[in-house]
């Protein structure tokens, strides 16, 4: 193999190298300048990497037409469903000290920019970099973990919520002490973005992030942990003269108004802290990952989720929390994996239970939005080789129950548990 491989680069050096040959002089003898040519090309190349993954999967929902965060929602009348979850290919150049990248996503709704970006590292004692265009936001564990390698199929429904897409337009810096250096461990991100993804700014308000990390290893690397905290401060423009805010009437926790500026800012602000440790032992490597977000979000009377358009509607500010628990287990020596993720959002912690949809005399209901989910779910990955991965996963989600929002549609009231889990099968390859 290894001889056949040196026989096909030679002969396609020699095919490159004959295409300069008419084309220089009348003698038929290639000239140094083509030389020069083939390997200024060569070092070239060598600085392109070309990356990407493949997800195809087959998912069952109980109900048809289901509300999901598993890949989005099922069409009307649809109870399963087969799609390319993702189909990504990325171009990264990397030359002395900068980097720029390119990623789109292919899949069977088009294509779109997951990536653009370029990132440069001062070169004296290499510990700051600049980055700007549209990437991750540095907000968290969960959103640059990469969904080639993340155990389970989707993010949480918390990220999914307050971060669509997970990436923005803006710019960051990174301050990390080069990999020589012992406090390497540290990492602090700070950066401005538009506030709405990689959709067009509808503002002139920009967002502010902030993320300070520490990773560590034991000297065996058995051992690995992680922590870190991260703040947001933004939000957007007011479109209306009217906000919305929890409070007290006649003993009924509703929406009520207060007056503001066309054109004020809504508060936008979380505060997150994350953990991971790994262990490596004789049973395989054991993983815990966690994460907690706290904070204000600015959404609407149908939508707790960010914006990534303008505003159309009147504010309404919830207080919210949520969190996700990971526990991966590597079985033994196989290419086996057991994974148990657990995961909540409650986008309104100012009511629960029945005060949700209760009526109040001048003021505004609460609705299903209003209404806390929690998801767990159970999976086994099977890695068939370094590219191949397979997945069997079972997302069971449970809602907040209410007894003031009932209906015939089941996929809408909350008078009980809806039946809306999801069932994943999913084969992906990476190169």
């Amino acid at each position: 193999m290894k001889i056949l491989k040196k026989i096909l680069v030679t002969s396609l050096l020699t095919i490159v190298a004959c295409t300069y040959v008419s084309a220089q002089d009348s003698t038929g003898m290639v000239s140094y300048q083509d030389f020069e040519q083939l390997q200024s090309d060569n070092a070239l190349a060598k600085k392109i990497k070309i990356s990407g993954y493949v997800q195809m999967q087959y998912q069952k929902a109980d109900t048809a037409g289901i509300s999901s965060y598993d890949g989005g929602n099922f069409a009307s009348g649809v109870d399963n469903r087969m799609m390319v979850r993702r189909g990504r290919v990325k171009f990264t150049y990397d030359n002395q000290g900068a980097q720029a990248v390119m990623q789109f996503d292919i899949t069977e709704k088009g294509v779109g920019i997951k990536h653009a970006y370029l990132s440069v590292t001062e070169p004296w004692i290499n510990a700051i970099s600049l980055t700007g265009g549209v990437f991750d936001r540095p907000f968290g564990y969960e959103i640059s973990y990469s969904s080639s390698s993340r155990e389970s199929p989707e993010r949480s429904r918390i990220f999914q919520t307050l971060f669509p897409g997970e990436r923005d337009l803006g710019a960051s810096l990174t301050l990390q002490a080069p990999k020589t250096s012992t406090w390497n461990f540290l990492k602090f991100d700070l950066g401005l973005f538009n506030g709405n993804g990689i959709a067009v700014e509808t503002d002139s308000y920009k967002d502010f992030i902030g993320r300070l990390s520490a990773t560590k290893s034991s000297s065996d690397e058995k051992i690995m942990w992680g922590l870190g905290a991260s703040y947001y401060d933004g939000g957007f423009a007011s479109t209306t003269d009217k906000t919305y805010s929890i409070n007290d009437v006649n003993g009924v926790k509703a929406f009520t108004a207060s007056s503001n500026k066309v054109g004020d800012r809504t508060k936008r602000q979380y505060f997150g802290i994350d953990g991971q440790v790994s262990y490596d032992w004789v049973m395989g490597i054991t993983q815990i990952r966690a994460e907690y977000l706290t904070g204000t979000q600015p959404g609407f009377a149908s939508s707790s989720s960010s914006l990534t358009a303008a505003a159309t509607g009147n504010v309404f500010n919830r207080k919210f929390n949520g969190f996700y628990v990971y526990f991966v287990q590597n079985i033994l020596e196989t290419p086996l994996q057991a994974v148990v993720k657990y995961d909540v959002y409650d986008p309104n912690t100012e009511v629960s239970g029945n005060e949700i949809g209760k009526a109040a005399a001048g003021a505004t209901a609460t609705t299903a939005t209003d209404a806390k989910f929690s998801t767990l779910g159970l999976g086994l990955n099977y890695r068939f080789n370094s590219n191949v991965k397979v997945m069997a996963y079972y997302d069971m989600v449970a809602n907040e129950k209410t007894s003031n929002i009932v209906g015939s549609n089941t996929l809408t009231a909350l008078s009980h548990d809806r039946k809306d889990n999801v069932l994943t099968l999913r084969i992906q390859y990476k190169f």
